[in-house]
């Protein structure tokens, strides 16, 4: 009998250790309730490492993927918050919320026309959301698609008319879109609410001018040279208003005045060349013309000037080079395809010259450009 009992003690520790082996195993197994607990303790990184686990375990667990993207984007890791949130939509697109995440997360990526359909999702699912609609309105100033940008930021703005910074955005979209009334109204809700601010009397001064009110534009200008005559670039649109109106001393001083700030502003240096060759005195512009180019290729006035000039002194070559860069900056403006015409015809090429001379016929005359594309190739960037 006692043989027979013998084995029997050795079955405690074997079933001890399955049982500590299969407990062990259940520990490990991923909970949303861990990282939810790990969440509110501030600790991301490993919140996100349960989330991940939990998604391995069931990859179409739509909610363990959208709080994962949460906690990604949280730890500003966006591109990473993108993917989980594109997997937990291809899984449910009615998933609430998860439409704004993306977008917010393209958003912050700097990827604003990726943003613009998660967003445009989101307001229609809740169109009285002004996070969707304002982002959805930033959104549009990013991809440059102004006129969408302000139909959006009015409504944004309408609803908090003390976000001064949104307000700005939305005078800007108006102004890039070209609807003058609506930057004009936006600039001077502004300027009330900051009468001393050199930035509204310039954004209101490029309005004006947006609309052909240049003398009350160049107001408003010296208006913000007086409240702040050390800030960039104000000189020089004054300048180049004075400019416009052929008032070409009053432009001189204030282009000089811009370079006495920044002696590299490549615009100055042009529209001063420019002032020097109206005023004939092709040595002193062409110095600082050619200046203008070394800082910046893309100063349609400075290589159309330079190949006037060029032409007269019978450097017919060079003259060349010099307008065809003028005619590829802007296709649209006769006067470059004139002056190549008339060089073709110096050196006896009669059908280049015809082919240019056709092109002025057909091209109407184009206005100035306004001081706000003058004083910036491009809106200013978004807030930060």
């Amino acid at each position: 009998m006692l043989t027979m009992l013998c084995p029997k003690p050795r079955l405690v520790p074997l079933l001890s250790a399955a049982l500590l082996w299969a407990s062990s195993l259940f520990a490990q197994s991923p909970s949303p309730a861990e990282a939810m607990a790990l969440e509110q303790q501030g600790k991301l990184d490993d919140a996100v490492k349960v989330w991940q686990r939990v998604i391995d375990e069931n990859p179409r667990d739509t909610g363990a993927l959208a709080s994962l993207g949460v906690d990604l984007s949280r730890e500003q890791k966006y591109t990473e918050a993108s993917a989980a949130y594109r997997r937990a939509l291809a899984l449910d697109p009615k998933l609430p919320g998860i439409q704004l995440n993306l977008g917010l997360a393209e958003f912050k990526q700097g990827h604003f026309e990726a943003a613009i359909a998660p967003l445009d999702a989101a307001l229609a699912d809740q169109p009285g959301s002004m996070q969707a609609r304002a982002l959805l309105g930033l959104s549009y100033y990013g991809a440059k698609r102004f006129a969408d940008a302000a139909k959006h930021l009015e409504i944004a703005a309408n609803a908090d008319p003390d976000n001064l910074q949104l307000r700005q955005v939305l005078a800007q979209s108006c102004l890039w879109a070209k609807k003058f009334d609506c930057a004009l109204e936006e600039f001077r809700q502004i300027e009330q609410r900051d009468p001393n601010s050199a930035a509204a009397h310039v954004l209101t001064g490029e309005a004006l001018d947006g609309m052909g009110r240049t003398p009350e534009a160049i107001a408003e200008f010296q208006a913000a040279v007086k409240a702040a005559p050390l800030e960039p670039n104000v000189h020089f649109g004054l300048g180049y208003l004075h400019w416009e109106l052929k008032q070409y001393d009053e432009a001189e001083t204030e282009l000089k005045a811009e370079l006495s700030l920044d002696p590299a502003n490549a615009q100055a240096l042009a529209y001063l060349g420019d002032i020097a060759f109206k005023k004939n005195h092709p040595d002193g512009a062409v110095p600082l013309l050619k200046k203008a180019l070394q800082s910046r290729d893309d100063i349609r006035i400075a290589h159309l000037d330079l190949g006037a000039i060029l032409t007269q002194q019978r450097q017919y070559p060079a003259a060349i080079v010099a307008l065809k860069r003028a005619v590829e900056l802007d296709p649209e403006q006769p006067d470059a395809h004139y002056r190549l015409g008339r060089v073709y015809q110096a050196i006896g090429n009669q059908a280049g010259a015809q082919k240019e001379f056709a092109r002025v016929r057909e091209l109407h005359d184009k206005s100035e450009e306004d001081v706000a594309r003058k004083m910036s190739a491009a809106p200013p960037p978004l807030p930060q």
